[in-house]
């Protein structure tokens, strides 16, 4: 066990990648160094669950489950092979074709067993560039079609769901693959991914599907600011899981996995469910007899947090089990915690625990919320469509209010004299012009609109909901009601919703956004230096950093080269790069380029002697530039060391600073980049 928690440890340290320590992990268990009892060890240790990231810690977990037992003879595998090579003609890839007791890697015989991974190209088409996460069965990665490209797309990107070593090696997972994509297939709704086929690249079997620019609602969750959302946007993406769950009931499918890592929040405001890959039938169409001779719940992977009593029990599969699911992650998204702090539902029901009401829930949405969380099946809410029903927001229809309002002012204008008038809910008016006489009928009444008074456009108003979006960098410039937004978003909160807090805003007239969005990895480094991002940006001069030439595409091999200015003040110059795997690397100062002290008003340009490579891990990452009025440090810091790390202590030395010198003399500004592999075209 000495190599596996040497990789753990590189994994704590930012030397080992995700996915390099997952390829370290394949190679032990391949060679036979490690096996499922060694592996369930080193999982139980509680020091393993702190050092691993989740996904790096569930996707180990599912390793150990189908890793070979203490013991297993390494002639087993060659016997099988040897009975499979006897066949002439090569395997159709149809799930029928395949031996019972054969793998895929048993039937491409004398191929080397080798997971493909970032800068790999899928069957001479697809050219997988970044790792996006981790599923039940493989990894998923973002990749490009070429022959969108070729074709000239507007979006050539599509994501692959690649199935990982031990996965390929269990006798039913090209079957598990192909019952994916049918299901998923069968499941076109707006608010599920759509899946396109599978297919195989020798002995990698893969998954293609809908690439979704955007974040996993885990992300969110668990990111340690967030503490609940109000009760409007609770709703409105329990709505959209909602709905996704209805479908596939109606269709005769549980998800049986439902968690926030399964939920993506779109940049465009959409909610998309994910990874179908255990749903279950809970009644068997009478077109869907194969469902009777592979069941997918025989190869695992339920997360117990969200599990139902009757899931962790290996009890048949209802629409009931999601519902539970749903009801956790509807708890955490209005209070920031699990209802039973991620206890089984199994172990909190026998502590008796209850959830706690939310604060401001209503009676009727907490009186819904507890019965979806029920411990028992016959006790819970029975479908989506009441629990959405008894969740909502109470609202009557919107045609329904306008007759209710209607029906007031009729009685209204019966009753009161003549010449007054009756204020609507809008802020607006509604005159009466009439004259009752005595004897007189009374004559026809006349109802006339009068316009609103536009509100007055407030600058504070715009400023003030803009420092309310966690984890920005957000600056803003009006004219006349126009305003311009300009910096850093969040992906989890997302350009729409912007657009909707500040378009929405009394007196605004147009919007324009020149924002990026980023990922919740480098949230923690925007939110600490956001003020000093600011600061800079409101300066005659500010301080800045581009990649040299500006907008340079950035390939694996690539010289990573900077162009940089100062303020007008002497400074020191701090440069660090954010990687996408959660490290920090240090380019200046570090021991390649030590000397960091600037003069005023200064540019230069770094990099230029191919001091920095770009290299795997590719995707987005961020890199930051910080001017100090004094070294930030009395040494040079590691030259790469976990993010959250040196957050903490970059926080405790600007704040000496700032105290020292002042903010002004301090200035930040974000670079964010894209790497890509070499035959990125």
């Amino acid at each position: 066990m000495a190599s596996l928690a040497h990789a753990i440890h590189g994994v704590q340290k930012g030397t080992l990648s995700h996915y390099e320590f997952l390829q370290q992990v394949d190679r032990l268990l391949e060679e036979g160094q490690t096996d499922s009892t060694q592996l369930h060890d080193l999982l139980n240790e509680e020091r393993t669950r702190i050092l691993l990231p989740p996904d790096v810690y569930a996707e180990l977990r599912n390793r150990a489950e189908h890793a070979p037992p203490p013991g297993a003879s390494a002639n087993a595998e060659r016997t099988v092979a040897q009975t499979v090579r006897s066949v002439s003609s090569p395997p159709s890839t149809t799930a029928s074709s395949i031996p019972p007791t054969a793998s895929w890697r048993d039937v491409i015989p004398g191929e080397p067993e080798k997971m493909k991974g970032v800068g790999d190209t899928l069957n001479n088409r697809f050219v997988l560039e970044e790792c996006i996460g981790f599923g039940g069965m493989g990894m998923v990665y973002r990749a490009l079609d070429l022959r969108k490209l070729e074709a000239s797309d507007r979006n050539p990107y599509i994501a692959i769901k690649v199935l990982n070593v031990q996965f390929r090696g269990h006798p039913k997972s090209l079957i598990a693959l192909q019952r994916e994509a049918k299901k998923a297939q069968t499941l076109a709704h707006p608010n599920i991914v759509t899946v396109y086929d599978f297919d195989r690249d020798g002995p990698t079997v893969y998954l293609t599907m809908e690439f979704l620019s955007g974040e996993p609602l885990s992300r969110m969750l668990r990111h340690p600011d967030f503490k609940g959302l109000p009760l409007a946007d609770t709703q409105r993406i329990v709505t959209g899981m909602a709905r996704a769950l209805a479908y596939a009931h109606e269709r005769g499918f549980v998800h049986c996995d439902f968690k926030p890592a399964n939920v993506i929040l779109t940049d465009a405001g959409d909610v998309k469910v994910i990874d179908f890959g255990i749903a279950r039938a809970f009644r068997k169409p009478s077109q869907e007899s194969e469902v009777t001779v592979f069941d997918p719940g025989s190869l695992g992977g339920l997360t117990p947090a969200y599990a139902s009593p009757e899931m962790l029990e290996h009890r048949e599969p209802d629409p009931r089990d999601d519902i539970y699911a749903l009801a956790c992650i509807t708890y955490e998204l209005l209070t920031g915690k699990h209802p039973f702090d991620r206890l089984t539902a199994s172990q909190a029901r026998n502590a008796a625990m209850k959830p706690q009401r939310p604060k401001d829930l209503g009676q009727r949405q907490w009186k819904a919320l507890r019965s979806a969380l029920a411990f028992e099946r016959d006790a819970r809410t029975p479908t989506i469509a009441r629990f959405l029903d008894e969740f909502g927001d109470g609202r009557k229809p919107a045609n329904q209010v306008a007759m209710m309002a209607s029906g007031a002012a009729a009685l209204l204008l019966v009753v009161g004299g003549a010449g007054y008038y009756l204020a609507s809910r809008g802020g607006g008016e509604v005159q009466k012009t009439a004259a009752v006489s005595s004897g007189e009928s009374p004559p026809e009444t006349t109802l006339q609109a009068l316009p609103a008074k536009p509100a007055p456009f407030s600058m504070e108003a715009v400023e003030r909901a803009l420092s309310e979006v966690p984890c920005s960098a957000m600056l803003a410039s009006a004219q006349d009601g126009a305003v311009q937004v300009q910096g850093f978003l969040p992906a989890s909160f997302g350009t729409s919703r912007l657009k909707e807090t500040i378009g929405g805003l009394p007196g605004v007239q147009s919007l324009n956004l020149n924002v990026q969005q980023i990922g919740d990895d480098k949230c923690s480094a925007v939110h600490l230096l956001a003020p000093y991002w600011k600061q800079n940006m409101q300066t005659a001069a500010p301080a800045s950093i581009h990649t040299s030439p500006r907008d340079a595409p950035l390939r694996e091999g690539d010289a990573l080269v900077l162009d940089l200015a100062t303020p007008p003040w002497d400074s020191y110059v701090n440069v660090d790069y954010y990687s996408s795997d959660g490290s920090v690397v240090h380019l200046v100062p570090s021991p390649r380029a030590r000397a960091n002290q600037a003069p005023s008003s200064y540019t230069a340009t770094i990099g230029g002697a191919g001091n920095w490579v770009v290299s795997p891990p590719l995707g987005t990452d961020m890199i930051v530039l910080l001017i100090t009025p004094a070294p930030l440090f009395d040494g040079l810091r590691p030259e790469a060391e976990q993010a959250k790390d040196y957050l903490q202590v970059l926080d405790k030395q600007l704040s000496r600073l700032d105290a020292k010198y002042g903010r002004e003399k301090i200035a930040a500004d974000f670079l964010q980049i894209t790497t890509h592999p070499r035959n990125f075209q």
